[in-house]
This record gives C-alpha cells, sequence and structure tokens, in this order.
C-alpha cells in the first residue's frame, strides 16, 4: 500500500475518532458554554442545523474515504504482479455530471436550511409579556437597560425562565458604544454582533433557570477576553423581585465609614462615570453602581464581587484587568477603606 493511500487511511480514522468524541460531548452538560446542551429556542435551533450539516459532511467524507480505501486495497502494488497502467478513462459525461450536480444540490439544500433558521430567529415576532433589554457593548463590559421597568444596570442580564407551553422570550436590542462587539451565550442564542451605528436584535426564550456564561465574540481590544457575560434565568416571581429591588434608590450608608466613603466617592472623578441613583453621581460612562453588590462579579466578570477583590480594584482597575480604562484615583489607604464600605452597601 502506498504511503500516500496509507495517510488517507489514516486521516479517516481521524475523523471518525472526531465525529465519536463529538458524539461524546453532545451528552455533556457540565460546561456553563456548552454548544451541547441548549436551553433555548434559537440555540436549539442552531445545534439542530449543527447536527445536519455534521451528518451531511460526515456522510461525503465517508462516501470519499470509502472510495480511496477501496481504490487503495483492490489496486495496490503486489509482488509478482506486471507494474502496468490503470485503464484511464476521459471525458466521462456521466463523472462530471455527478461531480457537478451533486455538490450543487448539496449546497442548495445547506442553503435553503441555514436560511430558513436565520429567518426564523431574526425575523420573529414579539408575543404579549415579552421582556425588552437594550443592551450596550462598552470597552470592557456591558450595560443593560430595561426601558419597560425604568433602570438600568451592567454586566449580568437578569431574565425569567420561558414556559414552552407559553412562551415569555427576552427580545435583545443590540448597541456599541465604541467599537465592534458580539454578544454571544452559546446555551441560549447565536453569536450576535454589536456594530456601531448600526443597531441589531436577537432573543432568547430560556427553558431552564440557571446561570449562563458567554463571551464577547468579535475582537475589541486588549480586554476582549475579559469581557464576559452572565446571564441569570430566574423563576417569574425572582425576576419580578429583582426588578423591584434594582428600581430602589440605593441604601443610605449605615456607619460613619461608609458616610466618610459616600462623601470621598461624591467628591472625586468617580461621579463623572459612575450613577448611583438617588445621590449625586450620575456620570454614564461607566456601570451603573446603585446596586453593586447584588451581582456576582466586578470588571464585567474579571473577578470575584467581594471586600478585597472590590477593594484591589478601586485601587488599580488594571492590576485585575489590564488596559481597562477606569483610571486609578491615588486614594490613601483610608479613603479606599471608606469608599470600599460605602461599595458595600450599595445592594
Amino acid at each position: 500500500m502506498t504511503t500516500r493511500a496509507g495517510a488517507n487511511i489514516r486521516l479517516c480514522r481521524c475523523f471518525i475518532l472526531a465525529i465519536l468524541g463529538l458524539a461524546r460531548a453532545s451528552g455533556q452538560t457540565s460546561s456553563p458554554t456548552s454548544i451541547f446542551a441548549p436551553a433555548s429556542t434559537p440555540a436549539k435551533s442552531i445545534y439542530g442545523f449543527s447536527l445536519f450539516v455534521l451528518a451531511v459532511t460526515a456522510v461525503i467524507f465517508a462516501v470519499v474515504c470509502g472510495m480511496l480505501i477501496y481504490a487503495a486495497v483492490k489496486f495496490r502494488s503486489r509482488s509478482g504482479e506486471d507494474q502496468k497502467e490503470p485503464l484511464q478513462i476521459y471525458g466521462s459525461d456521466q463523472l462530471e455530471l455527478a461531480w457537478t450536480v451533486i455538490p450543487v444540490l448539496i449546497v442548495i439544500v445547506l442553503f435553503m436550511t441555514s436560511a430558513r433558521i436565520i429567518h426564523a430567529v431574526q425575523d420573529a415576532r414579539m408575543p404579549a409579556g415579552t421582556i425588552e433589554v437594550t443592551v450596550i457593548g462598552h470597552q470592557f463590559w456591558w450595560e443593560y437597560q430595561y426601558p419597560q421597568y425604568g433602570f438600568v444596570t451592567a454586566n449580568e442580564l437578569h431574565v425569567p425562565v420561558s414556559d414552552p407551553s407559553h412562551p415569555t422570550p427576552t427580545f435583545l436590542r443590540l448597541l456599541s458604544a465604541d467599537t465592534d462587539h458580539s454578544f454571544w451565550i452559546p446555551r441560549l442564542a447565536g453569536k450576535t454582533d454589536l456594530i456601531p451605528n448600526h443597531p441589531n436584535n436577537t432573543w432568547i426564550d430560556p427553558h431552564e433557570t440557571g446561570t449562563y456564561l458567554g463571551q464577547c465574540a468579535q475582537y475589541c481590544g486588549t480586554q476582549h477576553a475579559k469581557m464576559l457575560l452572565r446571564a441569570v434565568v430566574e423563576s417569574r416571581a425572582d425576576f419580578d423581585r429583582w426588578v423591584s429591588d434594582q428600581r430602589q434608590k440605593a441604601n443610605e450608608a449605615p456607619d460613619a465609614q461608609a458616610e466618610e466613603g459616600r462623601r470621598v466617592f461624591n467628591s472625586t472623578a468617580c461621579i463623572n462615570c459612575h450613577k448611583v441613583s438617588g445621590s449625586v453621581a450620575n456620570g454614564l460612562f461607566g456601570p451603573d453602581l446603585t446596586h453593586l453588590m447584588g451581582r456576582e462579579t466586578i470588571g464585567s466578570g474579571a473577578a470575584q464581587n467581594n471586600a478585597a477583590n472590590l477593594r484591589a480594584w478601586i485601587q488599580n482597575p488594571a492590576a485585575i484587568k489590564p488596559g481597562v480604562l477606569m483610571p486609578s484615583m491615588k486614594l490613601t489607604d483610608k479613603e479606599l477603606d471608606a469608599v470600599t464600605a460605602y461599595m458595600l452597601t450599595l445592594r
């Protein structure tokens, strides 16, 4: 058997092993970003289409590999045989027609199937009870506006679970404040770009509660890799409770240190970028901090939201997230402790 034929057979074997690996992966649901565990209608449509494409390409590959193996075995060199050139075929109309028509039909089928999925996702109508959220991508964090409820939050998208028998989807209007970004939560929906001055849309209808992770999937600068997404899917009662909490003003500082922290915060450039409802802080360039401690992470997923990380973030954001646009305010240790204490009251 020639070296080229052996290489082709090894390639076929590798492809078969890859298919088996994907089949095993499709049964895994442990990863929060697994495309093989869709939990929303758009994601399920994309998942089904992916399996269809994989099946079509697997059949094509199997046929080609089968023909290669057949040719390699049947026409292999044997000792004692006369070495002569096999029968040559020139100008076969049947072969020309076959390798032209069959690929064209395959491409048409794949095109029509993908067009149907794209139409179903992009042109879906909003039924009664739809939640509308405006998503704005910033370098390097996410802003979520809930116009129906009149508040703004950041970095963690909260939506209610959708009962398939009575769907309550969440429609997302996607905008960019600076450069190209891309909204992608694999278990809920496909990748959708956010392009400056070009509004885009997508939607999700999660069927299971839980936290779903995603990623900005379009390179947008230094900290693109740490522009993470968290979608918290809750029961309707929990979502309504969360909405009620978000509509409240910030809590009063409970002690002298927190009160001092609020004074320091309100007397620095922090208020030019951040907003705290019910205070003089009314900035729009950075995340809304009104209910900061209701979020699990800071820096759009860069670190867990706790007192130690929060203090380190305020002291020097670039140490946690190099390239972040938030500057270090050069606060003293006493001021850092006070501002951290104030931040910890924002629930």
